[in-house]
C-alpha cells in the first residue's frame, strides 16, 4: 500500500467537522447527557465516527508507511506510538478508545450513560491532538522526503 497524504488529510478535514459538531453538543449539554432520544444518539454517533477516522487514519499510515498490520483497533493506537506518530503521552490518553468504538457500535445495550459523558468531555481535545500529531509528523515526512 502506498501512503496517500491527501487521503489522510481529508479524513482529518472530516475529524475536524466531527470535532465541531461534538464541541456544540458538549456545550450544549454541560449538566450532563441529554434526556431526548436524538441529542443522545448524536452525541454517540459523533464519538463513533471521531473513533473510526482515527483508526483510519492509523491504520493507513501503519499499514503504508511501516508495512505494519495492525491485530486490533488498540494494537493500532500501540505501533502508532511505538513509530512516533503519536506521542506517548497521547497514546496514555487514548487507549481503551478501540474498545470504547467497539462498545458503540456492537454493545448498545450496555452503553454506560457516563461514559459517553466521559468521552463527550474529553474527545474534542484528544480527537484534535491526534490530528495535529499526525499532521505534524506528515509534514516532518515531506521535509526528510525533500532532503
Amino acid at each position: 500500500m502506498v501512503l496517500k497524504p491527501d487521503s489522510i488529510v481529508a479524513r482529518l478535514l472530516k475529524l475536524e467537522e466531527v470535532i465541531s459538531g461534538l464541541e456544540e453538543l458538549r456545550a450544549e449539554h454541560r449538566a450532563g447527557l441529554p434526556r431526548n432520544l436524538r441529542d443522545l444518539w448524536s452525541i454517540e454517533r459523533g464519538l463513533q465516527l471521531g473513533a473510526e477516522i482515527l483508526l483510519d487514519v492509523g491504520n493507513h499510515v501503519l499499514s503504508a508507511s511501516f508495512g505494519i498490520t495492525a491485530e486490533d483497533y488498540e494494537d493500532i493506537l500501540e505501533q502508532l506510538a511505538r513509530r512516533r506518530v503519536i506521542g506517548a503521552e497521547l497514546y496514555g490518553r487514548l487507549k481503551g478508545l478501540g474498545g470504547f468504538r467497539n462498545v458503540l457500535v456492537h454493545m448498545y445495550l450496555r452503553i454506560d450513560p457516563e461514559r459517553v459523558a466521559q468521552a463527550l468531555d474529553t474527545a474534542p481535545e484528544l480527537f484534535t491532538a491526534f490530528a495535529a500529531a499526525v499532521r505534524a509528523w506528515l509534514a516532518d515526512l515531506a521535509k526528510h522526503e525533500g532532503c
